[in-house]
């Protein structure tokens, strides 16, 4: 029997205008989190797609049932399954906006997106926004964390997601990139056991990636330009490959802690801001490099490219193709 076509995404027109734009957003048991990202587009969005790799709660059921088209399809990394919701889902919009499944577009941002991409001339291929962090509750305004200066929406065929295993951004051609003002959120309201656990998979995705711009196993996309996406996305890039990689990272991990509370004032954070700037700039940057080193030591005698993945796949369980 057929599948029900889902209803219309539920659009809220008392608040702004609809602009002509799809919201791409990638969900796996986001049953806590899904409702909040939704409600938060409706103001503006006239589409809403969700690409699950196959969620076990909620998620597709809350989805649906406001409006959202949900795809499904397996899981191999982030970028992967991005690019996978653009060739796949039936975007007819002039504009599609990335948003992850615990971010939230703030009501002035709203608006703000209504007003002006419309206005937006054919010289605009994309538009930036500064992301807060959320975190136990708190803003991290301080350690380099605010404004976070990320590409999030660009016009329909001058735009894709980078073939990286980590720090994937927006690359969009074909004209300039704005900057909108307005209040754009992340802000997860899961725990820290679940926090610890997501950043330990991500050091292992980072480890990869590293591996691979060392070892050149697989295809990757290189030299980021401020030309296609946000100027401060390809600085950090360009500082994190070509110089703090190359330091060792017992030593670079501690000296970027250092950095980020004392001399870019996390310590202004309080106490979320300690355990925050901690464990996201020391620990995981710690353990990143404790990852390289393991697995660098587990495939040193192996010299084909071919028998280097399936050992690095075995080691880490993720399909590294």
């Amino acid at each position: 029997m057929p599948e029900t076509p889902p209803a219309p995404f539920v659009h809220d027109q008392q608040q702004a205008p609809m602009a002509d734009i799809s919201i791409l957003i990638l969900t796996y048991n986001e049953e806590k989190h899904i409702a909040r990202a939704l409600k938060s587009v409706a103001p503006f969005a006239k589409q809403v797609f969700i690409v699950d790799s196959f969620s076990s709660d909620g998620t597709v059921e809350i989805a649906r049932s406001m409006g959202a088209v949900v795809l499904q399809n397996k899981f191999i990394n982030y970028a992967k399954q991005f690019q996978w919701g653009l060739d796949n889902a039936p975007i007819d919009t002039t504009w599609v906006m990335r948003l992850d499944a615990d971010e939230i577009i703030e009501p002035d941002l709203a608006k703000e997106i209504a007003e002006r991409l419309p206005l937006c001339g054919e010289d605009v291929a994309g538009v930036n926004f500064k992301r807060k962090h959320i975190f136990m509750g708190r803003w991290i305004r301080f350690g380099g964390r605010y404004p976070l200066i990320l590409t999030r929406i660009w016009r329909r065929g001058q735009g894709r997601i980078e073939d990286r295993w980590m720090d994937e951004h927006m690359i969009v051609w074909g004209g300039r990139t704005v900057t909108f003002q307005g209040g754009f959120s992340d802000c997860n309201m899961n725990d820290l056991t679940f926090f610890t656990e997501k950043h330990n998979r991500y050091a292992t995705r980072e480890a990869i990636d590293v591996i691979n711009q060392r070892r050149r196993l697989f295809a990757r996309d290189v030299d980021l330009s401020s030309d296609e996406t946000s100027w401060q996305a390809a600085i950090k890039r360009f500082i994190k490959e070509q110089v703090y990689n190359r330091i060792p990272f017992q030593v670079s991990a501690l000296l970027y802690f250092l950095y980020r509370y004392f001399i870019q004032l996390g310590f202004l954070d309080r106490t979320e801001g300690l355990i925050y700037h901690f464990l996201q700039g020391f620990w995981y940057r710690f353990l990143v490099g404790a990852k390289i080193l393991e697995l660098e030591r587990s495939i040193a005698h192996l010299e084909d490219a071919g028998q280097i993945k399936v050992e690095l796949s075995r080691l880490t369980g993720l399909r590294i193709e």
